[in-house]
């Protein structure tokens, strides 16, 4: 498949070395021309310098007889104009676009469409992210929360300790344990290496599990790999960007919220747009600001705002301070890295949520979801089952019998 990815920042990047090792004739167009050679250096792909906003350059990019098209810079008018290029001049079958602006978002029915801005799939990272942190909340103690099958089946990892059901014991023993739950362990992670889950494996404190089941029954089966935690209730929010303010919406109908926003102006205007969320007008890696405000009494802190070094700053110093959990917002790949493991709880990365998004749409086949797992260290995917049993490949054989690809 020939696809022009326009964008060459971490998201484009990360997209096109997923892409670019599948077959894919991949092109990337970006205005720096260092971060193309850059990334020809690592990859077999074609770069061209220049606004992806230009059919000049989108011609010369391979437009003419494209298949797809990504937009994926940081100006959604620069994505939105490429989509309409494509469709207008070149005619390419499938066009996304990354759209970060709520003000345009609110009218993406009205406005994507062939007949107005021809854009058949958008990718909004600061809702996909808010919409992970709001299902993260409701599963205290779990690392990530995946849905599959609209919601009916859930992919979790959470971390075994001592204390567990299972822990220290085989994972042939998870059926004993609660015999009327399905479920099964797709992954482990053991100080930080993958370990392929087969019925002799013993659990041991520390590892990161990852485990399969009816979204029901997510808490019974993390109740055998870790004391169950009791449920978030109290919760404070660094930063009123976006994701900020999208998440205070979603949780003060549930729990008690409160959110520091460093701009006066922006918590002035977070005051009147939010109904049960106090708003205080500060900075959140000031001390004495999180002790007047009991951060000690509150079950998690959630650091959001577009400054990596202050999210983590901020939630080293709230755990300092009495938090039960901490959650950060990081944009930095190598930073995820870095604070994997430490006292931080969770690490949310805008950029994985946003590749998973992107990678459903682009791999062929009938994809529901694509979902990146440990910074992109594995996918998780849900694919449509179609045919028969002349015609397909799996459809009624038993899982046994389908030779999946290694690693699988």
């Amino acid at each position: 498949m020939k696809i022009i990815i326009v964008g060459a920042g971490q998201v484009g990047g990360t997209l096109a070395e997923n892409l670019v090792g599948e077959n894919n004739d991949i092109s990337v167009v970006d205005v720096d021309g260092e971060k193309l050679r850059e990334l020809q250096d690592k990859m077999d792909l074609q770069v061209v310098t220049g606004q992806g906003g230009h059919p000049d350059v989108l011609k010369g990019a391979g437009a003419e007889d494209a298949d797809m098209v990504i937009a994926v810079t940081s100006d959604d008018a620069t994505n939105m104009i490429t989509c309409q290029i494509c469709s207008s001049l070149f005619n390419t079958p499938k066009k996304i676009a990354r759209i970060r602006s709520n003000q345009i978002l609110k009218y993406s029915e009205q406005l994507f469409h062939k007949k107005h801005i021809p854009v058949d799939h958008i990718i909004a990272p600061e809702e996909l992210v808010t919409r992970d942190i709001a299902r993260l909340i409701d599963y205290p103690g779990a690392l990530q929360v995946l849905e599959f099958a609209h919601g009916k089946v859930s992919l979790v990892a959470v971390k075994a300790y001592y204390g567990g059901l299972l822990v220290g014991h085989a994972l042939s023993t998870l059926r004993d344990h609660i015999p009327n739950v399905d479920t099964r362990v797709a992954a482990i992670y053991r100080n930080g290496k993958p370990i392929r889950p087969l019925g002799t494996t013993v659990i041991e404190a520390d590892d990161e599990v990852f485990f399969i089941a009816a979204s029901i029954h997510i808490r019974a089966v993390m109740n055998e790999l870790q004391k169950l935690e009791s449920a978030y209730k109290r919760i404070m929010i660094a930063g009123g960007g976006n994701i900020g303010a999208g998440l205070a919406q979603i949780l003060e109908k549930n729990h008690q919220v409160k959110l520091i926003e460093r701009s006066p102006k922006r918590a002035e205007q977070l005051t009147s747009e939010l109904n049960e969320t106090l708003v205080f007008a500060g900075d959140s890696s000031d001390q004495e600001l999180l002790t007047e405000e009991n951060i000690d009494q509150f079950d998690i802190f959630i650091a959001v705002t577009n400054d990596d070094e202050a999210n983590i700053m901020s939630s080293l110093l709230a755990k300092k301070l009495g938090v039960r959990k901490t959650m950060v917002l990081i944009q930095r790949d190598a930073y995820i890295d870095l604070v994997h493991g430490s006292t931080i709880d969770i690490a949310i990365s805008p950029q994985q949520a946003t590749i998973s998004a992107l990678l459903t749409h682009v791999r062929r086949g009938a994809i529901d979801n694509v979902y990146s797992l440990r910074g992109g260290a594995a996918e998780a995917i849900e694919i449509v089952a179609k045919g028969d049993e002349k015609s397909s490949k799996v459809v009624g054989r038993a899982i046994k019998n389908i030779k999946l690809p290694p690693g699988a």
